[in-house]
């Protein structure tokens, strides 16, 4: 295995890709690759035991040309700078993709969430919202849940924001409850997107998605409803799931739901009794599938891996699965593979309808959420086609990176320089 690639210099990366085909100037793509500010802080809390504990905890705010910073908070052993400075660039370029008006951020905490209790958590988590406080707002940065986050972490930023600052303020987070301001379909949101951008992509190869086998590496909200839906809805084959303890498989094909409530029961995918065989994380990334999913974190796919993948089609569920060097690797081989800017747009698009009916205080049934969300990632596949073909680029991933950075390259140019 090939040593990790640094998160923020794949970034980097892919941008100066793009502005091979974009008309800018060096000074201002310097501009357009680093984050604006990034906040570092440390959390010292109270342990239930009366001890005293400290972590590291930061927020990058990438780029708000095209509107406030946006962008999760995750609860991981592994976030640091370069992660979240990386996060929140791609959120910069995810938001254009998809033609919402948001720039970028992302935040996060070095903490494994599973060594503190639920008390411990909302201390650390409002601990967190006190630091954060001076830089969001919802003009201004409006965070929403990611890796180890969801409903209550939300639901306890939005409550200390609001007694702080003594208002209401229901949109300075999404991702919340719906009884405390968050928006029907949302939880789905993301893996409907996977789900709508491989419809289409199996649409525009020809291919045929009824059927089609699929292997999700990565079984949290946003692999098992991607799974969920493709079986349900587009009556795809999901033949293998993964987690951190390992990887299912069944060739003749699994119930993603029922798989989803055995994790939820035991804490694990392995285990799950009607699974044929059990394999690794690795082994399920290798499998003869027509659609790989990798829904877990960074860098799951390197270059050294890439040679022995052989799904047909890869879609991007987790941000930056894949190294540049995998990228340039699959590229060769001609396995098509669908960006996260694009495909997991679903959770950053239905937190903008969130954030709109927080504001209007009117709240849209789920209806119509999915119907919105749907017709903005079709827009979106289809600009990312126009720009593949028009501008004869080698990849997909590319060709969302000259969409997204071309529109904000015309935000910042309309706003001029100052000062």
């Amino acid at each position: 295995m090939s040593e990790e690639a640094n998160p923020f210099e794949s970034l980097q990366e892919q941008i100066r890709d793009a502005a091979e085909y974009v008309d800018a100037d060096e000074g201002v793509l310097r501009r357009l690759s680093r984050p604006e500010r990034v906040l570092e802080t440390n959390l010292t809390i109270e342990r239930d035991d009366g001890t005293l504990d400290t972590f590291k905890a930061y927020r990058s705010q990438f780029n708000g040309d095209r509107g406030p910073y946006k962008g999760g908070i995750r609860y991981h052993p592994g976030v640091n700078k370069d992660e979240v400075k990386a996060l929140s660039g791609w959120m910069v370029y995810k938001t254009a993709v998809v033609d919402i008006p948001y720039g970028g951020g992302k935040g996060g905490i070095a903490v494994d969430p599973r060594e503190l209790s639920m008390d411990e958590l909302e201390r650390l988590t409002r601990s967190f919202a006190k630091e954060l406080r001076p830089v969001i707002g919802e003009d201004q940065d409006i965070p929403a849940p990611d890796v180890n986050t969801g409903q209550r972490e939300m639901n306890w930023i939005k409550d200390t924001y609001e007694k702080l600052e003594n208002t209401t303020a229901p949109g300075v987070i999404t991702g919340k409850a719906i009884d405390s301001g968050g928006s029907e379909g949302r939880v789905e949101a993301t893996g409907r997107s996977v789900m709508l951008t491989s419809r289409e992509a199996f649409d525009y190869l020809g291919k045929r998605i009824e059927g089609a086998s699929v292997a999700v590496q990565g079984y949290g909200n946003a692999g098992s409803v991607a799974a969920k839906l493709l079986e349900s809805e587009l009556g795809a084959n999901v033949v293998a799931v993964s987690d951190s303890s390992g990887a299912v498989y069944h060739e003749g094909g699994l119930d993603a739901a029922a798989v989803r409530d055995h994790k939820d029961e035991t804490g694990a995918v392995t285990g799950y009794a009607e699974a044929k065989e059990e394999l690794t994380n690795e082994e399920l990334l290798t499998l003869d599938v027509d659609l790989l999913i990798p829904a877990a974190l960074e860098n799951a796919i390197d270059g050294d891996l890439a040679h022995d993948v052989q799904a047909d089609i890869i879609v991007e569920a987790a941000n930056g699965p894949l190294t540049p060097d995998a990228d340039d690797v699959l590229t060769e081989r001609g396995i098509h593979v669908f960006p996260d800017i694009l495909a997991n747009a679903g959770g950053v698009t239905v937190s903008y309808f969130e954030w709109v009916q927080n504001r209007q205080r009117f709240y849209w049934a789920e209806e119509k959420v999915n119907e919105e969300l749907e017709r903005h990632i079709v827009d979106a596949f289809e600009g990312l086609i126009d720009a593949y073909e028009s501008y004869e680029i080698p990849n997909f991933r590319t060709a969302a990176y000259v969409v997204g950075l071309q529109r904000v390259l015309k935000s910042y140019q309309e706003g001029g320089s100052w000062p």
